[in-house]
């Protein structure tokens, strides 16, 4: 069985702390029986005091690092902002007994912890949106993109702010077991198996004013229309305003230029198809508004790298 370790640092906030125990120990195979085993552990196996009014008690000290297929480190406080120190000796020398292919996941300001051993050098990240340029300016040679919700490199993931923990949990349970296992677990734990665009639409910005127009109905109808094409002009007019407002308003909403949006939302259906459904990939393209096969060929692989058989092959749910 998968080991999911958990590794609860002084000052963790418990939200995020909770996180990977609702989502991974909720994730169970079509014969309901467990497909992860989730520990929490501390660096001495000792009481944790947390960002709250409480501490918290575990059953492991770092041993449990030895064991992991998959370590996660939520956030937690860490000194000031002039002086945080972010890769104690302590925490180096645990995260030196991981095993060689263990995958590492940070929720948050604990994408600071990576960074700091240089898991991340030469790569992209994110954090907290409000922590993004102090990021980006302690670790230069990071990649840092603040308007995704979670970054997959493979063995290394970072999740954004907070309950984008609960984001990339879910995408990880859907790369190891499919979309129906991963929906599932969506539907038990109540929250959306995926969510639209990025970060960036949850930056503190002015509040609009109250008769102002949003796309979000625009953006709910398109996604009943991916099988065909949908130009900007039909898309601002479904929303009752120019281009030009439209795709501001977009922008200011989603995070992201419409266009990149559906071509996004084209690629998250048509695996969809693939993985639950017999159809070939010329009809998967079909459906998903590509046309051909050889388009969506090309949107996968620069999206996730594989060719539809492939990712077929590796994700077909039963």
């Amino acid at each position: 069985m998968h080991r999911v370790v958990v590794l609860a640092l002084e000052g963790v906030y418990p939200f995020e702390l909770s996180i990977p125990v609702r989502i991974f120990g909720t994730a169970a195979g079509f014969d309901g029986e467990p497909l992860y085993e989730v520990v929490t552990c501390s660096l001495d196996g000792g009481p944790v005091t947390t960002s709250a009014d409480f501490a918290i008690t575990v059953a492991h000290g770092s041993e449990a690092l030895r064991t992991a297929d998959t370590l996660v480190i939520p956030p937690f406080t860490c000194g000031t902002q002039e002086e945080r120190d972010w890769l104690p000796d302590e925490l180096a020398d645990a995260l030196g007994d991981l095993p060689a292919d263990a995958r590492i996941v940070s929720i948050c300001t604990a994408s600071y912890v990576l960074a700091s051993a240089g898991l991340l050098d030469g790569h992209a990240a994110t954090t907290h949106w409000n922590e993004a340029g102090n990021f980006q300016q302690a670790f230069p040679q990071v990649q840092v993109d603040a308007n995704v919700l979670f970054v997959d490199n493979g063995r290394i993931l970072t999740a954004a702010g907070v309950a984008t923990g609960v984001d990339l949990c879910l995408h990880l349970v859907r790369r190891d077991h499919g979309s129906e296992i991963a929906n599932r677990v969506a539907r038990l734990c109540v929250v959306p198996p995926w969510r639209e665009g990025g970060q960036a639409q949850y930056i503190d910005r002015p509040l609009p004013e109250p008769e102002a127009a949003t796309t979000a109905a625009t953006r709910e109808w398109a996604l009943r229309q991916l099988h065909r094409p949908l130009t900007l002009a039909e898309l601002a007019g479904h929303a009752g305003m120019s281009v030009r407002t439209f795709c501001r308003r977009f922008g200011e909403e989603v995070g992201m230029p419409p266009g990149q949006w559906l071509a996004q939302q084209r690629v998250e259906h048509a695996r969809r198809l693939l993985e639950t459904t017999d159809l070939s990939v010329d009809h998967v393209a079909s459906r998903a508004g590509f046309g051909t096969a050889a388009s969506l060929r090309q949107h996968l692989a620069q999206t996730i790298g594989v060719s539809p058989t492939a990712y077929r092959q590796a994700f077909r749910v039963g």
